[in-house]
């Protein structure tokens, strides 16, 4: 019997898959945490399918790369509102009032940061309209490049000093910083820090009802070699996780007591979105594909505008 090797996140809803709540049926599955994703599936050793990055593998589509087949199963998506992050004392309070700042990110390439430029360009603050530094966001983040070829002097550039960007943040020498997520002790009273839109989740509420979708950042993918070799489990595979989904938001309904009041966002949740805002396949995001990609040609990120086809072409091909 064939094992498949999976690296992902730690993402609650694989808990009935990782706990074999759920059982695959004619392969065996490892499901191994990864703190951060693989750096290159198609040469891994180690793992037969992963999460990747929906930015990474577009910009692989777009130089001709096949090495990956990646699904139209989003095992990550959300709203990047909520990641525009500035001082508490700051007086910035909406997406147009940062032409011309200072804003800094934690990776220019990244899903993420595309979708937040995204917000950005639709509020008329387009690239050229503010000054960006990447950089790591707190000390215990490691230097690496995060421009990857990317940078223009004078425009986009290296945080200065290789300092963490909540540092610059509290100097003043940044008015913003773009980060997926959150640093140690955001959330306490006195941390200084808060969202740049006070209302974040109405602003979030307002975006969905423009566009009808919660971005997607991160694609179930596996080798081609082994897709090719068992080319249906690929598809199983995607449907096991979409089971163990479903079970732990069942269960969470009923076991919501881990925070105070995630029975009040459960119930807000089904309330204010359709309940298939978290549809995985191609049609259901097709939409959202084909403004990714655009996005994606639109901020230099890809040298072509990907269709949602050239993004999926094995959709297609199996349709």
């Amino acid at each position: 019997m064939v094992t498949i090797r999976l690296a992902v996140r730690d993402w609650d809803y694989f808990t009935p898959l990782a706990l074999g709540d759920i059982k695959p049926q004619g392969f065996a599955l490892e499901v191994h945490r990864v703190g951060t994703l693989v750096g290159n599936l198609a040469t891994s050793s180690d793992y037969d399918a992963a999460e990747i990055s929906f930015s990474r593998y577009a910009q692989g589509r777009a130089k001709g790369e096949s090495s990956l087949l990646a699904l139209p199963h989003f095992l990550m998506r959300g709203f990047r509102q909520r990641c525009i992050i500035t001082t508490a004392e700051n007086p910035l309070v909406s997406l147009a009032q940062l032409k011309g700042k200072k804003i800094g990110v934690t990776g220019w390439q990244d899903s993420g940061n595309t979708w937040t430029r995204a917000l950005l360009r639709e509020a008329g603050v387009e690239i050229d309209d503010a000054y960006w530094f990447a950089g790591r966001l707190t000390a215990d983040h490691p230097i690496v490049d995060r421009l990857n070829g990317f940078g223009r002097p004078g425009r986009i550039e290296v945080a200065p000093g290789e300092r963490p960007m909540i540092e610059l943040l509290q100097a003043g020498e940044l008015d913003a910083v773009f980060t997926p997520f959150m640093p140690q002790g955001f959330f306490l009273k006195g941390s200084g820090l808060r969202q740049l839109q006070t209302d974040f989740r109405q602003a979030e509420l307002e975006y969905f009802n423009r566009v009808g979708y919660i971005p997607g950042h991160h694609l179930l993918a596996f080798k081609s070699s082994f897709a090719e070799t068992h080319p249906e489990i690929p598809q199983q595979l995607s449907e096991l996780i979409e089971q163990s989904v479903k079970m732990w938001h069942d269960k969470r309904e009923k076991y919501a007591d881990t925070t105070p009041w995630l029975l009040d966002d459960l119930r807000r949740t089904a309330q204010d979105l359709p309940a298939d805002w978290n549809a995985n396949g191609f049609d259901a995001n097709k939409k959202m594909i084909t403004d990714f990609g655009k996005e994606l040609f639109e901020q230099g990120i890809t040298s072509q505008c990907l269709t949602a086809g050239d993004l999926f072409p094995s959709v297609l091909k199996g349709a």
